[in-house]
């Protein structure tokens, strides 16, 4: 048996769609740290769904909280902006599993409405089902990532569908939450200065922009560039201010 552990803070806007991907589940954990708006309302609409509560202490740690309160040993974590696709469902359903393996699956990443096959955002794929008693996540405050410890990755073909951006308020606020929690994260760790944010924000835009063909996506492509050269500037602006 599979649980599915999502994490949510103010998911009001995408939630209800993710739950309904997961009705099928036999349990839900719901791990939510602070939303003040309709999220819990919507998540109590759903039976398979047990709601917990936790203050942030980093994604990566959040994980490992949510999967400590399943019944279930295999652990299937999702955002709050992903959605299985029917296929998938039926993939995990058919899928004989094995301890000594963690599962990645495919991404697709969809922005005002349009599936983005550049900027970075192609060919994505993620490990969020694997065996509690195998491995976990790690204790990174953003950007967490499931241990591999000499785990086979099996590659399932079915995708996740996941809308990270609804407006540019969405924009603005996850680059302003992710710089804060990259400069706490690595404040001890890495050197930075003005020049570095600089040079970082213009080559990650240069990257996403050219590079990855955000050129060739439109209005799109041009946003999701700024906002990857942005996240990049702000990142090490933070880190040098914290040195």
């Amino acid at each position: 048996m599979i649980s599915v552990c999502i994490l949510t803070k103010n998911s009001a806007a995408t939630l209800e769609e993710t739950l309904e991907s997961v009705r099928s589940f036999p349990e839900v954990i719901l791990l939510d740290n602070g939303s003040t708006d309709d999220t819990l309302e919507i998540a109590k609409k759903y039976p398979n769904v047990i709601i917990h509560h936790s203050p942030f202490i980093g994604f990566g740690p959040l994980r490992n909280v949510a999967a400590s309160l399943a019944k279930h040993d295999w652990i299937l974590a999702l955002d709050s902006d992903e959605v299985l696709s029917p296929d998938l469902i039926a993939e995990l359903q058919n899928l004989k599993l094995s301890p000594t393996s963690i599962y990645s699956l495919p991404r697709h990443n969809f922005y005002n409405g349009k599936r983005i096959r550049g900027c970075g955002w192609d060919k994505d794929r993620v490990v969020r089902l694997y065996n509690r008693k195998s491995t976990e996540y790690n204790e990174a405050k953003v950007h967490e990532a499931v241990l591999e410890q000499n785990l086979q990755i099996i590659p399932l073909r079915h995708p996740i569908f996941h809308i990270p951006y609804r407006s540019t308020h969405e924009f603005l606020a996850k680059m302003q939450h992710y710089s804060t929690l990259f400069a706490e994260q690595h404040h001890k760790k890495r050197k930075s200065s003005f020049g570095r944010a600089l040079a970082s924000g213009l080559f990650a835009f240069f990257k996403s922009y050219l590079l990855q063909k955000g050129i060739f996506l439109g209005k799109e492509g041009f946003l999701i560039s700024i906002y990857n050269g942005n996240t990049a500037f702000y990142k090490y602006l933070k880190l040098h201010e914290k040195k």
